[in-house]
């Protein structure tokens, strides 16, 4: 079977801006962030579903995304 992974935009309003110091970095809403620990818990359970397999790889995917801009923006603020 082939799992195909939902696109991180159809998470777009999970998406938040949170002021931490000087920095405005990007940050799941407290929700997806629950959801999110929910499935990897269930994951190391092995009882994930297809369905929730494809969810937490889309999650990760938009996660990976806002590691890499938060990044981003920490290096340029401190240049």
């Amino acid at each position: 079977m082939v799992t195909t992974l939902n696109k991180p935009s159809s998470l777009i309003h999970e998406i938040q801006l949170e002021k931490i110091g000087d920095w405005n970095l990007f940050k799941f809403s407290e929700s997806l962030q629950l959801r999110m620990e929910n499935l990897l818990e269930k994951k190391k359970a092995d009882r994930l579903t297809s369905d929730e397999i494809t969810e937490l790889e889309t999650i990760t995917e938009l996660d990976r995304i806002f590691t890499h801009i938060n990044a981003m923006l920490a290096a340029q603020n401190v240049n």
